[in-house]
C-alpha cells in the first residue's frame, strides 16, 4: 500500500481512455486539499488553541467507541464522527465492458514523542545546535486503489482491505541529547463496492468504507481514540466506458434516481473541468470526488496558489501576509511543531514578488456581451456582486446556472467583491458551512468598469429586453415584487429614467419620476436602503425581517449547501439589494442550534425571493424589535 500521495503509475494507457484518466488524476490536487484541510492552521504553532482541537472531517472511529452512548445518526455531514462512510451515485455505462476505478484515501495519526537523554518523554527539548524539538501528533497519508469490472459489482460486489499497519520509528537527536519516537497503531478497515441496475445502461454505485477495528480503550477521550481512526476519509471515483451523473444538477430524466441515492457522512460531486457551456439538461462527467466536506461540482484549486496552507476556505494573500509577520520566536515554534509548517514558512519567506502579486486575485468569469442590446445598454459583463452573497460556488464553477437567469441578466457591473470573483488563490474548494461570509466589496473605478452609453447619464442599468432580471430599485421603493416567469417587457425608451423601469410595470413618466439612486460605486448609492425594515413581495405577502418562510432553492443551478435546506423553515433577518437590482433574503434556519449565534454575528444564508414560500399568507412582518432584528445586534467595530 503506497504511503506517499501523488506518486502513481498510469492505470489506463489506451489513447481513448486518456480523458477519463486525466480527469481522475486531476482530482488529486483537490483531494489533497480535502485530506489536509485543517491539519494545521495559522499561526501553525502547537501552542495555538485552534491547533489543539484537530481532525474534524471524515473521521471514522471504531464502532464500539462511537456508539458507546448510542447509534450514530446518519447524515451527509462529514464533520460528525462515525464508524462508516457510504457513497451512492448514479453512473451510465452503455456497454458491458465498463470498468470502475476507485481510490480510498485517509490520514493515519502518528504521535511524535520527544525523549531526553534518559529516555523520559518531554514536551520540548532544545539541542546543542540551537534547534527546538516538540512533541506533536503528525499524520501519515494512506490510500488503496481498486479497479474492478462493473459486471462483477453487479454480481455481489467486492470487499477490499483498506487498513494500515502499525509501527515505531526512532530518530536520534544531535549530540546524544535524546531521540524522537514516532508511533502509529494498526488500523483495520474495509471498503465494499457494489452496483445495482436501475434501467438499461443506468446503475447505482455504492461504496461503503468501515472502521472494523476495536478501540484500545472504549472509554478513552476522543484525542486518544483518534489513534485508532481513519481521518479525512474520502473516495475518488473514475473508470472506463462510463460516466457519472451529478447529484446536484442531474439530467431531468435521472432526477428521481439521483434523489434515491443515500449518502452518509460524505457527498459526491463531479470532478474534472466544468463544461464550457451549460445546456440546461444536467451534468455528467468522467470522475467523482466523494468528500466529507460538501463541495460544488467541478471543484478546482486556483492556479495562482503556490502551495497548500491547510485552510482552503481562507484567502492565500491574507494568510501569506500574516505568516510573514510572525515573530522569529513564533516562526521557530512553528518550524519545530511539524515539517509541513516548516515548509509553509520556507515558501512564504522565499516567495518571489511576482508570485506574491498573483495572490491578489484574478477575474476569470467575465464573458463577452451576448447581444447587441447588452452592448448598447452601457452594461459591463462582469460577475454579480451583492451586499450579502449566498456563496461563491457559482463563480468558482465558472458555469452559468441553467436555465435561468440568462447570462445577460447576470452580467451586471463588475465588482471586486471577494465572494463574487472566481476563487482567490487556494480558495477553489469551499467547506460546507452553516453560514456564509459577509464581507465588504472593494469597488473598481467606474470609468473602466462601465463604458459610456445611453445609461451612463443615469448611472443605473436598464433592464435588458432579453432578460427577466429586475432593474435597479429606486430609493423610494420599499417593496420589490418577486420576478415572475413571464417574458420581460421591452427596454424603456432613452427618455425614460432607466431606474424606474421594472419588469412588470410600465416606466413612469418623467413628470412623476422618482429621483434616481446613484450608481453603486458612488457616494450615497445605498442611502435609503434598510435591510431590517425593507420588504419584498412574494406573491401578495410582504416579507421582511421576522417573516417565517419555507426554503425552496432552485432545482437547477442552486448551491449544494442550499439544496440540503430544501423544505426547512427559516426566519428572515433582512432584505438586501444587489447592485444589479435583484434582491436577496438573509435567513437563519429555525432548527439550527447555532441560529442565534449566527444571527448575532451576522452570518446568514441568502436566498432569492422566488426560492422561499411565505409561511404566513397575510399580514406584514413583525414590528422591528430585539426578538427578530438580528442585524442590529451585530457587534459594532
Amino acid at each position: 500500500m503506497p504511503d506517499q500521495v501523488g506518486v502513481r503509475e498510469p492505470l489506463l494507457t489506451d489513447d481513448a481512455d486518456a480523458a477519463p484518466e486525466q480527469a481522475f488524476e486531476q482530482l488529486g490536487a483537490v483531494a489533497d486539499a480535502v485530506l489536509y484541510e485543517g491539519y494545521l492552521l495559522y499561526p501553525y504553532r502547537r501552542s495555538s488553541p485552534k491547533n489543539r482541537v484537530r481532525w474534524q472531517f471524515g473521521v471514522l472511529l471504531p464502532r464500539d467507541w462511537v456508539e458507546r452512548f448510542g447509534p450514530v445518526a446518519p447524515g451527509i455531514s462529514g464533520s460528525a464522527d462515525s464508524w462508516y462512510q457510504q457513497t451512492e451515485c448514479l453512473l451510465r455505462a452503455p456497454k458491458d465492458d465498463a470498468v470502475v476505478r476507485l481510490r480510498v484515501r485517509y490520514l493515519q495519526m502518528q504521535h511524535k514523542q520527544v525523549e531526553d537523554a534518559d529516555g523520559s518523554p518531554v514536551e520540548s527539548l532544545r539541542t546543542a545546535d540551537g534547534a527546538t524539538h516538540l512533541s506533536f501528533d503528525e499524520a501519515i497519508p494512506r490510500e488503496t486503489e481498486l479497479t474492478v469490472p462493473l459486471a462483477e459489482l453487479l454480481d455481489g460486489g467486492r470487499t477490499v482491505d483498506v487498513g494500515a499497519p502499525g509501527g515505531d520509528e526512532y530518530e536520534p537527536l544531535p549530540g546524544d541529547a535524546g531521540r524522537i519516537v514516532r508511533r502509529h497503531r494498526e488500523l483495520r478497515a474495509a471498503t465494499t463496492v457494489a452496483a445495482e441496475p436501475l434501467a438499461p445502461g443506468l446503475f447505482r454505485l455504492r461504496v461503503r468504507t468501515e472502521n472494523t477495528g476495536r478501540p484500545a480503550d472504549p472509554g478513552a477521550c476522543r484525542n486518544e481514540a483518534l489513534r485508532d481512526a481513519l481521518i479525512a476519509t474520502h473516495t475518488v471515483l473514475g473508470g472506463e466506458g462510463l460516466e457519472f451523473v451529478s447529484l446536484i444538477d442531474p439530467p431531468t430524466a435521472l432526477a428521481e434516481g439521483a434523489r434515491g441515492c443515500h449518502n452518509a457522512f460524505t457527498f459526491p460531486v463531479l470532478g474534472g473541468a466544468p463544461p464550457k457551456s451549460a445546456d440546461g439538461e444536467g451534468e455528467t462527467g468522467p470522475a467523482m470526488l466523494s468528500a466529507p466536506i460538501i463541495l460544488s461540482d467541478h471543484p478546482q484549486v486556483a492556479p495562482e496558489s503556490p502551495g497548500d496552507l491547510h485552510d482552503a476556505a481562507e484567502i492565500d494573500e491574507i494568510l501569506t501576509l500574516r505568516t510573514m509577520l510572525l515573530t522569529d520566536a513564533e516562526k521557530a515554534e512553528a518550524r519545530a511543531t511539524d515539517p509541513r509548517a516548516a515548509r509553509i514558512l520556507d515558501r512564504v519567506d522565499s516567495m518571489p514578488r511576482e508570485v506574491f502579486e498573483r495572490l491578489h486575485g484574478a477575474i476569470r468569469s467575465l464573458t463577452p456581451a451576448a447581444s447587441s442590446a447588452s452592448r448598447t445598454s452601457g452594461r459591463s459583463t462582469g460577475t454579480r456582486a451583492s451586499t450579502g452573497t449566498r456563496t461563491s460556488a457559482e463563480a468558482d464553477r465558472r458555469v452559468a446556472p441553467a436555465p435561468e437567469p440568462p447570462a445577460e441578466a447576470r452580467s451586471a457591473a463588475p465588482q471586486a467583491h471577494r465572494e463574487t470573483l472566481t476563487p482567490e488563490p487556494g480558495v477553489a474548494i469551499r467547506a460546507a458551512a452553516t453560514a456564509t461570509r459577509h464581507e465588504p466589496s472593494v469597488p473598481e473605478p467606474p470609468a473602466a468598469a462601465h463604458p459610456a452609453g445611453p445609461e451612463a447619464q443615469h448611472q443605473t442599468p436598464a433592464p435588458d429586453s432579453a432578460t427577466t432580471a429586475p432593474a435597479a430599485v429606486p430609493a423610494a421603493h420599499r417593496e420589490t415584487p418577486t420576478p415572475e416567469p413571464t417574458p420581460a417587457p421591452p427596454a424603456p425608451p432613452a427618455s425614460a429614467p432607466a431606474a424606474l423601469a421594472a419588469p412588470h410595470e410600465p416606466p413612469a413618466s418623467e413628470a412623476t419620476a422618482t429621483p434616481q439612486r446613484p450608481a453603486w460605486w458612488q457616494e450615497g448609492g445605498d442611502e435609503g436602503l434598510s435591510p431590517t425594515t425593507d420588504t419584498v413581495l412574494v406573491g401578495d405577502v410582504p416579507l421582511g425581517a421576522g417573516s417565517p418562510v419555507l426554503l425552496r432553492p432552485r432545482t437547477r443551478g442552486a448551491d449544494a449547501q442550499d439544496m440540503f435546506l430544501d423544505g426547512r423553515s427559516a426566519t428572515v433577518a433582512g432584505v438586501f439589494h444587489d447592485v444589479d437590482g435583484s434582491v436577496r433574503l438573509a435567513v437563519t434556519v429555525d432548527d439550527d442550534p447555532a441560529a442565534e449565534l449566527h444571527g448575532w454575528y451576522g452570518r446568514f444564508h441568502y436566498f432569492r425571493p422566488d426560492e422561499v414560500e411565505p409561511l404566513a399568507t397575510t399580514g406584514t412582518p413583525a414590528a422591528p424589535g430585539r426578538d427578530h432584528d438580528r442585524l442590529r445586534r451585530r457587534p459594532q467595530r
